[in-house]
């Protein structure tokens, strides 16, 4: 059975990382920050074991 995983739309991330919308596609686009997946035809989100991932990194980096 494949795991299940849950997506944060752009509100929860922006919440969640406390980053600016651009910033988020600015990062996205340098490879610093996880990319988003399409969900719909005109939606994306991002998956929420990556975002928890990239904070547990920002956090480990500041020690």
């Amino acid at each position: 059975m494949s795991e299940v995983k849950k997506f944060m739309r752009m509100p929860a991330v922006i919440e969640a990382t406390g980053k600016a919308r651009q910033t988020i596609y600015d990062n996205m686009k340098a490879g610093t920050f996880p990319k988003a997946v399409r969900i719909g035809p005109r939606s994306i989100a991002w998956d929420a074991g990556e975002i928890a991932a990239w904070q547990k990194k920002v956090r480990d980096e500041r020690q």
